[in-house]
């Protein structure tokens, strides 16, 4: 066999073993192709010629069509498949990935040529070394896994830093139990399925105490939520998404939420005629996972923005990114052709909150002795809820963007949020509170509309009537069903302004249905398909 594949260099004993899993008359061909180390896959497809493709062409292999017996001939020489539909060649980086019919049968083969390149990551080796977490994004082929090995290696080499890879289809340390050499000295965790892939993520961290963990394809809501769990742990991440830029992210429901999410905020008129937009807009929600994004635009160009949080605001105001582009020239070296451009999205002024506890006022910051620091510290309220939803309170605050936080305990509470049906049947627990100083302000019912108005009085923000809360209430709804695609249910309210809020909906062309018996009838928000 060696003697047929005498083009094939003999130090490339990689693409040595990928073209011994073909059929001798496939393997021939493909050793007689002069341009075989640009050489990206071979497909073979049932009842068509078999195909070698390269960055920018593709030609056929051979006069035959692709027969059960070449397909069975390359199963029967690579690892078995796994619910990914994914196998791999021992000690090397090839993917072998296949097509199924309806009854399970392999019909089809992608065979994927996997490299260890290294030197990838000199464009963007400053900010790796920053030890900030880090996103890459880039179309399919672009070299993101490349580039995620080779990280890998440096981190674990030349930096000496703790590297677990999280290797959920075995692409980036080979197949087989013993990784690659091209991730150097990171170890790597394998992945039963790539159902598991957030729990194997958690696990790293967990158990194996890693400074960096590299993770590639981040692609579903647990893996998001794993990566920000890992993030909010102090260990570095540096992972790949399902995505080409920024924009793809950040308008990706199930992904947005790497770099902060969307949410739906209702300004204040003033705050609305500062900015020249509508009350409703969409803001980030929380901090970003990812402190870098990069752009990988080709294998000799890139884009980086940071920081990601200040980029995100700027365009959910409409601003355009101005991200720095690096690319390698032609000596090898590194040139900035764009400098990055600077972000100036001013944000809200939030005034001093007052505390009240039954209607009496209990703390104010206003001490010209005390440091900055310590007073925006103090700024912050601690709402402890007592039987309301964390979830809603946590809602309120962001629509409201005020400097607020969930307690743990009513201990580390400036104030204690109880239903007031709570407050009646426990009032013994409630006044033990109340001995302590804490703040308690009651409110009638667990909704959104409620809890803002409590935060509202906290904060002495200007308070709004009812019809004025209701519609607001119907525009966060509208958004999060125009985002998300899921249905909302609204705060029980009166015939007339259920009758507005549906007209509300109308407006954004979805559906609106009343829902309940009196006095807990209410509007759900819906688009067509969701019921």
């Amino acid at each position: 066999m060696k003697e047929e594949l005498n083009a094939v260099s003999p130090g490339d004993w990689e693409l040595y073993a990928l073209l011994a899993i073909f059929p001798p008359a496939i393997q021939q061909s493909l050793a007689a192709l002069s341009n075989l180390s640009e050489l990206i896959e071979v497909v073979l497809d049932l009842g068509r010629l078999p195909e070698a493709r390269f960055p920018h062409d593709y030609c056929f292999l051979a006069q035959a069509h692709v027969s059960s017996e070449d397909i069975s001939y390359v199963v029967g020489r690579v690892s078995e498949f796994g619910k990914d539909n994914r196998a791999g060649i021992e000690q090397t980086l090839h993917r072998i990935s296949c097509l199924r019919n309806r009854s399970g049968k392999i019909i089809g083969l992608t065979c994927r040529v996997g490299r260890a390149i290294y030197g990838t990551i000199d464009i963007v080796l400053d900010v790796i070394r920053s030890g900030k977490s880090i996103l890459l994004l880039g179309r399919p082929g672009v070299g993101k896994t490349t580039m995620l090995r080779e990280v890998a290696r440096v981190l674990s080499g030349d930096l000496r830093k703790r590297v677990v890879i999280v290797d959920t289809s075995n692409e980036i340390a080979g197949d087989g139990d013993v990784p690659h050499a091209g991730i150097g000295h990171a170890r790597r965790m394998q992945v039963d399925e790539p159902a598991n892939q957030h729990a194997v993520m958690i696990e790293a961290v967990e158990n194996h105490m890693p400074e960096t963990i590299v993770i590639d394809e981040i692609g579903v809501e647990a893996e998001a939520l794993a990566a920000r769990t890992i993030a909010e742990r102090g260990v570095q991440l540096i992972g790949t998404a399902h995505g080409i830029d920024l924009e793809n992210i950040l308008m990706n429901p199930t992904l947005s939420d790497l770099v902060g999410g969307i949410g739906a905020v209702t300004l204040s008129d003033e705050e609305a005629r500062r900015r020249g937009t509508r009350k409703t807009v969409l803001e980030r929600k929380a901090p970003p996972t990812f402190d870098v994004i990069v752009e990988i635009q080709d294998r000799h160009r890139l884009a980086i923005h940071s920081p990601v949080a200040e980029v995100v605001d700027g365009m959910l105001r409409g601003h355009e990114p101005g991200p720095e582009v690096r690319v390698r020239n032609d000596t090898g070296g590194v040139e900035v052709v764009q400098k990055a451009q600077a972000q100036t999205v001013q944000t809200r002024d939030v005034p001093s909150p007052r505390l009240h506890a039954y209607g009496r006022e209990h703390h104010e910051f206003s001490d010209p002795d005390v440091d900055t620091e310590d007073a925006q510290s103090a700024d912050i309220i601690r709402v402890f809820p007592y039987g309301v939803s964390r979830a809603k309170i946590e809602r309120a605050i962001a629509n409201l963007r005020v400097p607020a936080l969930i307690a743990r305990t009513w201990d580390d509470a400036d104030v204690v949020l109880p239903l007031k049906s709570l407050e009646r049947r426990d009032s013994g627990k409630l006044r033990d509170i109340a001995s302590q100083n804490v703040p308690i302000y009651s409110i009638k019912t667990n909704t959104t509309a409620q809890i803002q108005n409590c935060l509202k009085d906290l904060y002495d923000l200007p308070s709004l009537d009812e019809e004025e809360l209701a519609l607001r209430e119907g525009e966060e709804a509208v958004y999060r069903v125009m985002l998300h695609g899921t249905t909302v249910e609204l705060s029980p309210q009166s015939s007339y302004i259920r009758r507005l809020q549906h007209q509300l909906a109308e407006r954004y062309h979805l559906q609106s249905r009343s829902t309940g018996v009196e006095p807990n009838r209410r509007v759900r928000v819906f688009k067509e398909s969701a019921r």
